[in-house]
């Protein structure tokens, strides 16, 4: 009974927004004395459990950091090794996304992948548009700063049309411009590997994310190393500005 009580109490608290920095494959596949790039697959089976347990708890959007905008300054084996694997996923699971209702989003800024990567990126994108199980994110040469960069850029080129007039901008407009506008922004934040910082990762959308930090190593991140993060979310009080003691009175009226 105790399990149970516990188990639907998570349930009822369950974030709608998931985001995940997947750290730790390279030192992953080190500690078993293998190469960096070997624990990049390895990783590729933790984003499957995932993705499988998010779907199977309802969660409405995963957001997973794949490929930062600064990773490009890592060996060029690695980066090479990285951008086939991508294509290489996108391809063998385009399929199983599609019949477990995951709708794919890839964000960040695409023109510097090659061609090929593009053209399979819309393609699943296509496949899988209608999807309503989980909406999955996928972002790939994105950085933080870009987004807020390029949401104002769009503004500030609105401005010079003629469009809109500065005094219209407010938050929610920038809101608007950036990777993901129109999805909540993520409820719970999670790192794995051990580091405890954002590292240009959804600077924005993550202001009121609760953050929650893994020793675990991403390609031993399981289902129930997320759950455990669903349960500390769970009995965290969120306060957006206000006080404990108006959450509290809030909920005893919901009561």
């Amino acid at each position: 009974m105790g399990n149970q009580a516990s188990t639907d109490s998570i349930n009822e608290r369950l974030p709608r927004h998931v985001a995940i920095i997947m750290d730790g494959n390279g030192r992953w596949a080190r500690k078993r004395g293998m190469p960096r790039h070997a624990g990049h697959p390895a990783g590729v089976e933790a984003v499957r459990r995932v993705i499988q347990h998010c779907v199977a708890r309802k969660i409405e959007v995963l957001t997973l950091f794949a490929f930062s905008s600064e990773n490009w300054r890592r060996p060029k084996q690695e980066v090479g090794l990285i951008m086939d694997l991508f294509i290489r996923s996108l391809r063998k699971e385009a399929k199983r996304l599609h019949h477990n209702g995951v709708c794919l989003k890839v964000i960040g800024e695409r023109a510097a992948f090659s061609e090929k990567l593009q053209q399979r990126i819309h393609e699943v994108e296509q496949l899988t548009a209608d999807n309503t199980a989980l909406v999955l994110q996928v972002a790939a040469n994105y950085g933080g700063r870009w987004d807020i960069l390029q949401a104002a850029k769009s503004l500030a080129v609105a401005v010079e049309k003629g469009e809109l007039s500065t005094h219209e901008i407010d938050e929610a407009l920038l809101a608007n411009r950036l990777s993901f506008a129109g999805l909540p922004d993520p409820d719970l934040f999670i790192r794995t590997g051990g580091e405890h910082r954002l590292s240009n990762f959804l600077l924005w959308q993550a202001a009121y994310a609760e953050l929650y930090f893994s020793d675990l190593l991403w390609p031993d991140f399981d289902a129930a190393a997320l759950d455990l993060a669903f349960a500390d979310y769970a009995s965290r009080q969120r306060r957006f500005g206000r006080t404990g003691e108006q959450i509290s009175g809030e909920e005893a009226e919901a009561s």
